[in-house]
């Protein structure tokens, strides 16, 4: 889980941010009626004849929101373009018929199978089926001409001790002894002349012949016997990649790359997508980009890049994972408030993706509790929604400021009442972000905190500090010791490509 609250329960900001739940509401319902009305025929038919057979429900209500979509992927798809589509075995048949429907049979190309997890089982806990251990990544282009660019990956050990048994003393490198006579004889044009005391229909010309006479490359292993090839391992590309992938492992808990997201790729996967159907200089869009991994897959290989996600919360880790990886990037996020007036429009429209995005603005780290969910109940962070850990002394034991959003009206009390939970949680700091202006009470209130003092840093730092929206637009930070392990920072990547979107 990317979020936990003090007590190391679950956030009610990750069931809020990632649940995959769907529910046949009134918006499924218009966007049904839109595509049975307005779809191409092939859609419309297709959608009909899955809610006839499977009724309202959550699987329907996911599977219309995906056509609605998939429908615009395809009218936005360049000729020479191809989509991956990513999903589970409970619902790939139903979108490949879909996708069918939207692309054309003929433009079906693999069903990829993708072992996402090692092997376990539930039998011993009564689970009466198969261990599920694959996801399916369904593989359209949209012409007949499309972008591909082979994939190799290397021989198992088994075959390469089995038909490479030959290794060259002088270097050590494994070769086989290969046929070259020509299959078919005289009827399929192969000349026919003498090797090395042999007579036979060869593959070769004689001319082609004597120069790998000359390089060492046709070998007789005893007197009479039929000259072969020397071919060498080394020189061979591997094996081309098939529709089943298990050399791509899940992201194990301690890997570099992890960041905690739930639905978070490994990024050789999506490396291995982008590679395979594009070149440097293409565009690659993700509109489900989550944590980023696409994203950050094709900014490392050169490819430009535009990604979509629907909360402000996802949209922060994706900022923070491209500025680790790739120092100095610049990229632009369209949708996010960039006035106030913006900012008061999304406090409006869903004060839950203000709470995240505010916190964004300084690096927080979501908390439970509090504005963390529709529910809006107290949890154990006593009303905090936010968390920015530092470490500024030998101990190397983390300190905390304590962060709270307020989008509507505030008062001094606020601020008494922040200044308590830093005093009663031994927090380092704490930091009020408002929409609306501090009174000169809350001013007064804040300043009555005093100060923190760094031990490492020398310096005092006011224990409670009052930002407003339109500071933090403005470029105005938390004035504290640098911080560290806000969130997990991906991985440093080369740079590659320019002027990438990121997209909300």
């Amino acid at each position: 889980m990317l979020f936990k609250d003090e007590s190391g329960k679950d956030s009610e900001a990750q069931i809020e941010a990632f649940e995959d739940t769907w529910h046949w509401s009134h918006v499924a319902e218009e966007t049904y009626h839109e595509l049975v009305t307005e779809a191409p025929d092939e859609v419309s038919r297709v959608v009909a004849a899955l809610r006839e057979l499977l009724g309202t429900n959550q699987v329907m209500a996911y599977l219309v929101m995906m056509a609605a979509r998939l429908v615009e992927l395809h009218r936005v798809l360049k000729p020479t373009g191809s989509l991956y589509l990513h999903c589970d075995p409970t619902s790939s048949h139903y979108l490949k018929l879909v996708m069918d429907a939207i692309f054309g049979p003929t433009r079906f190309r693999t069903e990829i199978i993708w072992k996402r997890s090692t092997a376990h089982s539930d039998t011993k806990q009564g689970r009466r089926q198969h261990g599920r251990v694959h996801d399916v990544i369904l593989f359209y282009t949209k012409g007949e001409e499309w972008t591909w660019n082979p994939i190799y990956t290397p021989y198992d050990q088994e075959y390469v001790e089995s038909n490479y048994k030959h290794v060259e003393a002088a270097t050590g490198r494994r070769y086989q002894l290969d046929n070259i006579t020509g299959p078919g004889g005289a009827a399929k044009g192969n000349p026919s002349y003498e090797v090395m005391g042999v007579t036979r229909y060869w593959r070769y010309s004689r001319q082609t012949m004597d120069e790998l006479i000359q390089q060492g490359r046709i070998i007789q292993t005893k007197p009479g016997a039929v000259p072969r090839y020397k071919r060498y391992l080394d020189e061979m590309p591997g094996v081309p990649l098939q529709d089943v992938w298990t050399d791509i492992g899940p992201i194990s808990s301690q890997a570099a790359e992890r960041l905690g997201y739930p639905t978070q790729k490994p990024e050789r996967l999506l490396e291995r997508i982008i590679n395979t159907s594009s070149n440097p200089g293409d565009m690659v869009l993700d509109p489900f980009c989550g944590c980023g991994t696409t994203i950050a897959a094709a900014q490392k290989l050169g490819r430009r890049w535009i990604g979509i996600d629907v909360t402000h919360l996802s949209i922060a880790l994706q900022k923070y994972r491209l500025e680790a990886m790739f120092p100095g990037i610049e990229f632009e996020v369209l949708g996010e408030p960039g006035d106030v007036g913006a900012a008061h429009q999304l406090a409006q429209d869903d004060r839950y993706q203000f709470q995240w995005w505010a916190l964004s603005l300084i690096r927080a780290k979501p908390l439970g509790g509090t504005g963390a969910g529709k529910t809006g109940k107290k949890g154990s962070d006593k009303g905090i929604d936010g968390i920015i850990n530092f470490v500024d002394d030998n101990t190397r034991r983390p300190k905390r400021v304590l962060v709270q959003v307020k989008s509507g009206k505030v008062k001094s009390g606020d601020i008494r009442d922040l200044r308590g939970t830093v005093e009663r949680e031994e927090a380092a700091m704490g930091v009020f972000i408002t929409l609306e202006e501090p009174s000169r009470d809350m001013k007064t209130e804040a300043v009555s905190a005093g100060f923190y003092h760094s031990p490492g840093w020398g310096q005092d730092y006011p224990r409670i500090q009052i930002l407003t929206i339109e500071e933090l637009l403005h470029g105005v930070e938390v004035k504290m010791p640098p911080q560290y392990g806000t969130f997990k920072e991906a991985q440093r990547a080369r740079l590659g490509g320019e002027h990438p979107q990121l997209d909300l």
